[in-house]
């Protein structure tokens, strides 16, 4: 589990695409231990962590991060001056703004409050990659259309689209420009292909093969709802070949 979260951590840093041999000051959401913050001082950056659970901020205490930790719910937003970040790194914390924990809670409210603060926070120029997973093509049009409406231009990079455990949702966010979206890995296409990302500019929204994760009920799915509550600590049955099958109905 920890080499997993340091390879997506890693994998975020880059789609920053951060420029060499220069420190940049960047914010880690649901920095959680701070796993992610120790591969962002590794290379030579300074960091702020922010999370809700003050339970895995005193694990990062415990561990001795370099990185600033800050108690806080995202969906009350980014508590900082415009302009502080020279990027933004997020692992597998967005999505959780989608559900409603409170009865007060709106999830497009939240969503809304946590990408227009943090295109503040953060400089022109620079750019949030945001990883995340997605229940469904609803939730991920949710969040990027609240991304979109807070000013954000950029996409979805879908790593290894055609795999059931490695593939992985980046949203990369840009502030103030666009450019091309990085390369998705494992995601090769032949002429006629279309590349497995999502584009969407201020204008309009347009998904190209990302319509959410597996159809309900299908093999697919079942394993993805299983290795999400594998990831919550969940004791879960191992897969098989069994796994997902529908069964014939008994009389």
């Amino acid at each position: 589990m920890i080499e997993i979260q340091t390879q997506m951590s890693e994998r975020a840093v880059e789609l920053l695409g951060l420029p060499d041999d220069q420190p940049c000051f960047l914010l880690d959401v649901g920095c959680g231990s701070g796993l992610s913050g120790d591969y962002i001082s590794e290379e030579g950056h300074h960091w702020v962590g922010m999370d809700i659970s003050s339970a895995m901020l005193d694990v990062a205490v415990e561990r001795e991060v370099e990185g600033d930790l800050i108690l806080a719910d995202i969906g009350h937003g980014i508590p900082f001056r415009p302009g502080t970040f020279d990027g933004c790194v997020s692992i597998s914390a967005v999505q959780w703004l989608c559900n409603a924990d409170q009865k007060t809670h709106s999830p497009p409210k939240r969503l809304y409050r946590f990408f227009s603060t943090l295109y503040s926070a953060l400089a022109r120029g620079s750019r949030a990659v945001l990883q995340l997973y997605p229940e469904n093509s609803e939730q991920l049009e949710l969040i990027t259309a609240q991304a979109m409406r807070a000013g954000f231009t950029g996409g979805v990079v879908v790593d290894y689209p055609n795999s059931a455990k490695a593939k992985k949702f980046f949203l990369c966010l840009f502030v103030g420009g666009g450019g091309p979206l990085p390369k998705a890995l494992g995601a090769e296409c032949t002429d006629g292909e279309e590349s497995q990302q999502a584009r969407f500019t201020k204008e309009r929204t347009r998904f190209r093969n990302v319509q959410g994760k597996s159809v309900k009920k299908s093999r697919d799915w079942v394993l993805e709802k299983k290795e999400r509550r594998r990831r919550q600590g969940k004791e879960v049955r191992a897969d098989t070949r069994y796994t997902g099958r529908r069964r014939r109905p008994r009389f």
